[in-house]
């Protein structure tokens, strides 16, 4: 491989586990069995809420596209990963580079406006439920839905832009189980300034402004919560939330760590466990959070089970 390259005809080796060669037959069968089960937890998720009218309502809406998002982040990631583990070369050109951080910056942004409107369902259930038809209309629904994949996309599409500014001529080799932004900006021979520079201002303003509103909703929730008279009642909306706010303070978390500081482009290997999180652990929780601990969903599910082939 020449030194300097044209960015669009290079290709890169991706490290990740490199320092784990005695354990990457029980890093492949583990995070195997972890796609599958994301897989299936998440389509199946999805098919029940299209195959069932009676889920047909916001809150199911924002559910069963917060799990195809899932899908496709662990679609985007894992079989890409799975076959490195026994790849010789590890090889990846910069066009499935591309390919591969788009849709990981579609299926998190989305999921990041999936979230926030999620909030602003539960939070008119529980504190406006007389107003709740009224306030969280199917038409308001399918608009945030919309503005969501809308944004889903410019988001990836802006850095994959900017993306074709660099040209590559350090190490071809990326410190990470995918192809990220932020490891190739250190393969640039270019200064990767100004796209660092959008990946903290876009990032950043989607989370912030995201995040301002799951946290408000869930204040205002809370404070709902805490006037209930009912003890039994207060318990079982406390244990909820309190599931659902673990799941989006880890995704944000890891998300903020990763894109949201300036030093973010500047640390390699405390990226890989952080992007664990995000990229594999939260899609395989999600369906489990949001799903097991709804009784509508759990009868749904049995009636399907019992039903007769």
């Amino acid at each position: 491989m020449t030194k300097y390259n044209d960015s669009l005809t290079i290709e890169f080796i991706l490290t990740g586990f490199k320092d784990y060669p005695d354990l990457k037959t029980l890093l492949f069968v583990v995070f195997l069995v972890i796609y599958l089960i994301t897989m299936v937890g998440n389509l199946g998720l999805v098919a029940l809420i299209v195959m069932e009218r009676r889920l047909h309502t916001p809150m199911y809406i924002f559910l069963g596209n917060l799990a195809l998002m899932d899908s496709c982040c662990s679609c985007a990631i894992t079989p890409k990963m799975l076959e490195n583990f026994f790849s010789k070369d590890k090889i990846i050109s910069l066009y499935e580079c591309m390919g591969q951080f788009y849709f990981l910056c579609l299926a998190e942004t989305t999921d990041c406006f999936l979230l926030a409107a999620m909030a602003y369902d539960r939070y008119v259930a529980i504190c406006s439920p007389l107003q709740y038809h009224t306030m969280m209309s199917k038409e308001l629904c399918v608009r945030m839905i919309i503005g969501s994949y809308v944004a889903g996309n410019l988001h990836p599409m802006i850095h994959v832009i900017l993306l074709l500014r660099l040209t590559f001529c350090r190490s071809h080799k990326i410190n990470h189980f995918f192809c990220d932004v932020l490891p190739l900006y250190r393969l640039s021979c270019v200064d990767p300034f100004i796209n660092e520079l959008m990946i903290l201002v876009f990032a950043g303003s989607i989370q912030v402004f995201t995040i301002t509103i799951v946290l408000i909703s869930y204040i205002c929730i809370l404070f709902t919560i805490f006037k209930m008279k009912s003890k039994e009642g207060r318990g079982k909306a406390l244990s909820t939330c309190a599931s659902h706010f673990l799941s989006i303070s880890i995704f944000y978390g890891s998300l903020l760590f990763m894109y949201a500081k300036p030093s973010s482009a500047k640390e390699g290997d405390k990226e890989i466990p952080v992007a664990i999180f995000y990229t594999i652990i939260i899609p395989l929780l999600n369906p489990f959070i949001y799903s097991l601990r709804n009784k509508e969903i759990i009868s749904y599910e049995k009636n399907y089970e019992e039903k007769p082939s």
